[in-house]
């Protein structure tokens, strides 16, 4: 099997937090990345805060290109 490449993907992908009433609570950055397993996509971590009461969240995220193990 080959691995997948996405040579369409930008260096980094903007992930924006929202209420389903539209309201913004963050963004964050996840950056392009290869993982130690072989994979490639982005990665993204950090801390978002309640707009309203800012009491803090922490988020992670990988987002993987499916096929892109070698």
């Amino acid at each position: 099997m080959t691995k997948k490449v996405d040579a369409d993907a930008p260096p980094a992908l903007i992930i924006e937090f929202k209420t389903p009433q539209g309201e913004v609570w963050a963004t964050i950055t996840a950056e392009g990345r290869e993982f130690k397993t072989g994979s490639t996509g982005f990665y993204a971590n950090g801390k978002i805060k309640n707009p309203k009461n800012g009491m803090p969240y922490q988020v992670g995220a990988n987002i993987i290109l499916v096929g892109s193990k070698e």
